[in-house]
């Protein structure tokens, strides 16, 4: 059951647990000073009796109110200094609140927001931040679990004076958070409930009602359009290889919703709903984290989700290429060479490195097709990526300076944390082939394997389009334990493409 959200000057219901504000310190704000006056100064006594809590950004303080009181129960939120509040840290309080607000049991609660003028940031941002930092963090994934306690919290209140702003704020939020959760949803699902066709009828269940033309292109097509080196990745498994299109007319619509009024921007993910690695296949242990490998494709579809709820201006075309990869007598292996939708060779040298043979294909067609202002892909591409880089950053492959700013910007705002890496002829030149025009795996041996890998796809991206390579392989899960998917599936790159389009292409 999901929390549901409403603002308003008051209250809508009788509420069990009511949450006020201190600013980097123990001073109570206006609301705080006239309910601590309705419980007789039992939150300032609590207050002044607590050594831990200090109003840093993320403290918390439960204080039990006497009978009378106008709430059971108050939480004091410790927000820090008014003069550095930005919106990832308000975020982020209201992330950590929410446990906090469960652990009370309370089933619908008042959140009193009054910051002082002193604040960085304009209350309404505050409140709808506060607020999506909850929603965020209210997120599970309990398909299959049979028996389940259900959720006690089901309403919040959030009490401001400008509740319509706040509101406006707070409804983009809320709807990227729609498409975060899908995202998320099809990373946990288990692979054999997602696999290539479900996966396409699950997004066209989610995204059609919202009014995004979705296009499923399957193998007899696939074949037809050249999607060549796409379709060699799959043949090893029972479960058929499909591409899905979605298309986004957030302006005026043409007759033909295959086409566009103005050039789109472009996105595509990587949609291996099982890796095992193929002929080359994987060490068993951590192996089950590979239902995840379609991270980048779930990026994408939660994008497109995103931005048709909040219904952005923006005209966007987006695809994932879906397919298993799996070993059989009838998988692709080690040596072969195969075709692609460019026209370009490729040598196989490793059946694990198809990632970037199901997405050459698609970049192509994209392009092709549809001539976009930019094109962006998103892939759990390469180990290497997490040597380099952690769980902290998600490496990002960039050919136009413009288009990195732009991306950067949009990192800072979400928080979601890119790190642009090196475009370099040697990684290009690494990937061409003996045999073939190119190799899947490249002449450097196990060294600067996200940037070869990088290297191969610039290969397929025409000259003088702008073009990222979002390498998430390190960002796939919560926790980013290797080996896991105990945290399960976070969704990474729906929020800071949904600021990238909401910034600069509407």
């Amino acid at each position: 059951m999901s929390i549901k959200f409403s603002f308003g000057k008051a209250p809508k219901a009788k509420s069990d647990i009511a949450v006020i504000f201190t600013f980097g310190n123990k001073t109570l704000t206006a609301f705080g000073k006239e309910l601590d006056k309705g419980g007789k100064g039992q939150i300032q006594a609590a207050l002044s009796a607590s050594a831990s809590f200090e109003g840093k950004t993320g403290q918390v303080l439960s204080v039990s109110m006497p009978k009378g009181a106008d709430f059971p129960r108050v939480l004091v939120v410790g927000a820090g200094d008014p003069k550095k509040v930005d919106i990832l840290t308000v975020e982020t309080s209201g992330a950590n609140t929410l446990p906090v607000l469960k652990a009370t049991g309370a089933k619908c609660a008042s959140i009193f927001v009054d910051a002082p003028k002193t604040l960085a940031i304009e209350e309404t941002e505050f409140a709808s931040a506060f607020a999506a930092g909850i929603r965020l963090r209210s997120y599970s994934f309990t398909e299959y679990k049979k028996s389940q306690t259900p959720q006690a919290l089901a309403q919040i209140d959030v009490i401001l004076e400008k509740t319509a702003a706040a509101k406006k704020l707070f409804d983009h939020q809320d709807a990227v958070a729609d498409g975060v959760f899908l995202a998320r949803d099809v990373m946990n699902e288990p692979p054999n409930k997602l696999y290539p066709d479900s996966y396409a009828k699950r997004i066209q269940k989610e995204l059609k009602p919202l009014g995004v033309d979705v296009e499923v292109i399957g193998e007899a097509q696939m074949k037809k359009l050249k999607f060549l080196s796409h379709l060699e990745v799959g043949k090893g498994s029972e479960r058929k290889s499909c591409v899905v299109v979605m298309r986004w007319h957030g302006g005026p619509v043409t007759k033909a919703k295959k086409t566009f009024s103005k050039k789109p921007v472009a996105f595509v993910g990587k949609g291996i709903t099982f890796d095992t690695g193929g002929i080359s296949i994987k060490p068993s242990a951590g192996m089950e984290a590979m239902k995840m490998d379609m991270g980048g494709s779930a990026a994408v579809v939660g994008l497109m989700k995103a931005l048709a709820a909040r219904k952005s201006k923006a005209h966007v075309v987006a695809i994932v290429a879906l397919a298993e990869n799996m070993p059989s007598s009838k998988a692709y292996r080690p040596g072969d060479i195969i075709d692609s939708m460019s026209g370009k060779t490729i040598e196989v040298w490793n059946t694990d490195a198809e990632g970037r043979l199901v997405l050459n294909d698609s970049l192509t067609y994209v392009q092709k097709t549809y001539k976009p202002k930019f094109v962006i892909d998103l892939a759990t591409l390469t180990g290497a990526m997490m040597v380099a880089l952690g769980h902290e950053y998600c490496g990002t492959f960039v050919n136009n300076n413009d288009l990195w700013n732009k991306l950067e910007s949009a990192s800072q705002k979400t928080g979601e944390k890119l790190w642009r890496m090196p475009l370099d002829d040697a990684f290009r030149k690494a990937m061409e082939g003996k045999f073939s025009d190119l190799n899947n795996v490249g002449n450097m041996g196990r060294f600067g394997g996200a940037c070869t890998a990088a290297g191969f796809l610039e290969h397929f991206i025409e000259d003088g389009m702008p073009w990222a390579h979002m390498d998430i392989a390190g960002k796939m899960d919560q926790k980013g334990d290797k080996g896991t998917t105990t945290a399960g599936g976070v969704g990474f790159g729906v929020r800071v493409l949904d600021r990238l389009v909401a910034d600069h292409y509407e």
